[in-house]
């Protein structure tokens, strides 16, 4: 059997054979040995909890977080388990306290859900929310660098943006712009919500002051392994979410493994009493599987199915492109501009009748359909929502 077998490697995955799936972006579908590693472990909890939290759920933790700390370019004692990205952005946005007055930098193509994060903690730390515009199909990624340095001020107190921007897709040069943000003494907090697995990713080597992602998208993890890596010099900066046991702890030998499967720093943020750790314990299971397949394999793939998508898209529903085709730029996230008159909710009703998972993004100035192809997608599904995609637009005319 070939590594370029992806017959075979699709039918690993667990997809209902009833719906087209092109939305990795928002919830990956589990691979069969992910979904079975996190059932033992689920196991395991439901037939004896202490055993299981006491003696056999430590080193599992401690195994998972240096795996996935190998994988993502950190250190297990960097790397807090989290549900998901937003739990991470606001484990930060609450924990950090910072001096005002000043202002808290965005750019205005961040989750809507992390604009409210960070506007709650502007308000809690007397500071000022400001976004600024960003280029959405740069020539090169250097035009989003002067865009945020020319919004950088001596005001500007935190600068928070997305590796990869949720609406289009566009990769953003995170390592540029924390590293702007740092000569101007400006703290980073990234969102990588879709890099980990989609794009090569060294965390240490962006140095954001803080970086956080979802395991549950393009790693295929199962849903609830979120992560938090604090960057050097910021590892007293947070205080938990939740106050439980870890909250006092002797302030010596700070990043060695302890008995809990954490260090005395990150069991201090990290534990917030009884919880289902299974999807952080099945995290190494997801890592081998497409490690397995082979990574530069599986972005080749994913490479040839966004330039089919860009190519058909263009022969059949002639939509603008939203997210750039510049490889530097863009990854498995491929969007189209739809054209004005569009009813949202009338579109996602009109192809979801035909059993396809695709997202109709609603922004300030415009509608955007976001195709999200990994492996295990097929030329024959793209197929299928060109097929009905004129039709739906049809129907949803507002």
């Amino acid at each position: 059997m070939s590594f370029m077998d992806w017959k075979y490697h699709r039918s690993r995955m667990m997809l209902d054979p009833d719906i087209i799936n092109l939305n990795t972006g928002s919830f990956g579908p589990q691979p069969i040995p992910v979904y079975e590693a996190a059932v033992r472990f689920r196991q395991m909890l439901a037939a004896e909890p202490t055993h299981f939290y006491v003696r056999q759920a430590p080193p599992l933790l401690w195994e998972a977080r240096r795996e996935t700390a190998k994988f993502l370019g950190t250190t297990p004692e960097k790397l807090v388990f989290t549900n998901n990205v937003s739990s991470s952005i606001n484990f930060v946005a609450s924990g950090l306290t910072i001096s005002s007055p000043g202002e808290i930098l965005l750019t205005d193509h961040e989750y809507g859900a992390m604009h409210w994060c960070w506007e709650r903690a502007a308000k809690r730390l007397g500071l000022t929310l400001r976004t600024f515009p960003l280029p959405t199909m740069p020539e090169d990624p250097q035009e989003i660098v002067d865009a945020a340095c020319a919004a950088m001020t001596a005001r500007t107190r935190v600068f928070f943006f997305s590796h990869v921007l949720s609406p289009t897709g566009l990769v953003l040069p995170a390592k540029e712009l924390c590293t702007e943000a740092r000569k101007r003494g400006i703290l980073t907090v990234v969102d990588g919500a879709h890099a980990p697995a989609m794009i090569p990713l060294n965390v240490d080597d962006i140095r954001a002051d803080f970086y956080a992602a979802n395991l549950h998208k393009w790693l295929l993890a199962p849903c609830g392994a979120g992560f938090l890596a604090i960057g050097s010099g910021n590892e007293d900066r947070l205080q938990p979410l939740e106050v439980s046991w870890g909250y006092h702890y002797p302030r010596t030998d700070l990043d060695a493994p302890d008995e809990f499967g954490s260090t005395r720093r990150i069991r201090h943020l990290e534990f917030n009493g009884t919880r289902d750790i299974c999807p952080w314990l099945a995290c190494p299971e997801a890592i081998r599987f497409q490690t397995e397949i082979g990574w530069q394999a599986i972005r080749s793939k994913i490479e040839e199915l966004s330039n089919y998508v860009r190519r058909r898209m263009r022969e059949t529903v002639a939509l603008k492109p939203a997210t750039p085709a510049d490889r530097r730029s863009c990854g498995s996230l491929t969007a189209f501009n739809l054209p004005e008159g569009i009813h949202p909710v009338k579109l996602r009703e009109a192809i979801w009748k035909h059993r396809i998972e695709i997202p109709i993004v609603e922004r300030p100035d415009r509608l955007i359909i976001r195709f999200s192809t990994h492996f295990y997608n097929t030329e024959d599904e793209i197929e299928a929502l060109l097929k009905i995609l004129p039709g739906a637009l049809q129907e949803a005319k507002a």
